[in-house]
């Protein structure tokens, strides 16, 4: 089974595919996390992928799906795309390239986050640098203030989530990712998932393992 998880940043799609990840044998395709191995190695899609990221800003679609398709050749079975699809070209070009491998994307899980709440959790995030795992300076700290449970690394907070460039990433999501809810809810295998301000992660966990 793959499963697509779709949301503004902050939803929460990172914590819930930890979940899936650590609990159900899941494999996480994020964009994201390709992207920023590109841009550590600064080979020359890493260096225009920053650029865009750093300006808070979509990645071009020629760039972003040229990465998951290398990715696909050997990876294309029990995944969790996270951050891909962003647009309806790429989620046509995903489907043609999953198509041509013999797989599919099974459920589409859309996360339903409103706009205030996206902008609290956002502000407040730090990530691990080394284990990718999550934390935030109110709603889930660390047991240490700055530091991985996992693995004692120091949290950092993403360019991309800093306040004044928030505010350009939801503008983005809105115009050119949240169409994608249009194209998948009449499809079968479409979740929708509605997270409000008294909603836990766990509760929206096992929602989504009702679903599946």
């Amino acid at each position: 089974m793959n499963i697509m998880l779709l949301g503004a940043p902050g939803s929460g799609k990172g914590t819930l595919a930890e979940k899936l990840i650590k609990n159900q044998g899941f494999k996480q395709m994020s964009t994201g996390d390709l992207m920023r191995k590109e841009i550590k190695e600064e080979t020359p899609l890493g260096i225009e992928c920053a650029r865009y990221m750093n300006e808070g800003k979509l990645v071009p679609d020629e760039v972003t799906m040229g990465i998951v398709k290398n990715f696909l050749q050997e990876n294309h079975n029990q995944l969790i795309f996270d951050g891909i699809p962003r647009t309806l070209n790429q989620a046509k070009i995903l489907e043609e390239n999953l198509v041509e491998l013999n797989a599919k994307i099974d459920k589409v899980i859309y996360i339903d986050v409103p706009t205030q709440i996206l902008l609290d959790r956002i502000s407040g995030r730090l990530i691990c640098p080394k284990c990718k795992v999550s934390y935030h300076i109110i709603s889930r700290k660390p047991r240490a203030e700055g530091i991985c449970d996992n693995d004692g690394s120091e949290l950092v907070r993403r360019p991309d989530d800093a306040p004044e460039k928030v505010k350009v990433r939801l503008e983005a999501y809105a115009s050119e990712t949240a169409p994608l809810v249009d194209y998948y809810k009449n499809k079968p295998g479409f979740v929708h998932i509605v997270d409000n301000a008294n909603t836990t992660a766990e509760e929206v966990y096992a929602e989504v393992l009702g679903a599946l």
